[in-house]
C-alpha cells in the first residue's frame, strides 16, 4: 500500500470510530448541496439503495487509492449506467467530493494536511476518470 492509500484507509477508520453509519451524513450533505439529486431516488428502499451505493462507492475508492485489483473499476462502469440514469457528469463526480466533505466534517481536528492532500489527489485522479468516460 502506498502512503497516499494509508491515509485514505485511515481517514475511513477515524471516521468508523466515530460514526456507525455515513450513510445519513453522505446523503444529507449531497441533497443539502445538490438538491436535484434527492428526486433521482425512489421513495421505496432508498435507504437500502443509498447504503449499498455508498458501500460499493466506498470499496471502488480504496481500490482506486491502492492496488487497482478491480474495484476501481466500478467507477468507470457506474458513470455509464448513471448516464443512462440520466444522472449529470459532474454530479456523478461530485459524490466523492461530498464523501470527502462528510470525512473532513467526521475527523474535525484529525483531518490533517496529509489527509487533506491525498484526498486532494484521490478526487483529482477520480474527476480524470469521470470526465474520460464521457462519450
Amino acid at each position: 500500500m502506498t502512503a497516499a492509500t494509508n491515509l485514505i484507509q485511515h481517514s475511513f477508520e477515524l471516521a468508523a470510530e466515530r460514526c456507525e453509519d455515513l450513510t445519513p451524513l453522505v446523503y444529507r450533505r449531497l441533497f443539502r448541496e445538490h438538491p436535484e439529486a434527492e428526486s433521482m431516488f425512489r421513495r421505496e428502499a432508498s435507504d437500502l439503495v443509498k447504503g449499498s451505493m455508498l458501500a460499493l462507492t466506498i470499496d471502488a475508492i480504496m481500490d482506486f487509492a491502492g492496488d487497482r485489483r478491480g474495484s476501481f473499476r466500478m467507477i468507470e462502469c457506474e458513470v455509464q449506467s448513471h448516464d443512462a440514469y440520466g444522472t449529470p457528469r459532474k454530479l456523478f463526480g461530485e459524490f466523492f467530493g461530498v464523501i470527502a466533505d462528510t470525512m473532513r466534517e467526521i475527523l474535525g481536528a484529525e483531518w490533517s494536511p496529509e489527509i487533506d492532500d491525498a484526498w486532494r489527489r484521490l478526487l483529482g485522479e477520480i474527476d480524470r476518470v469521470v470526465t474520460q468516460t464521457e462519450a
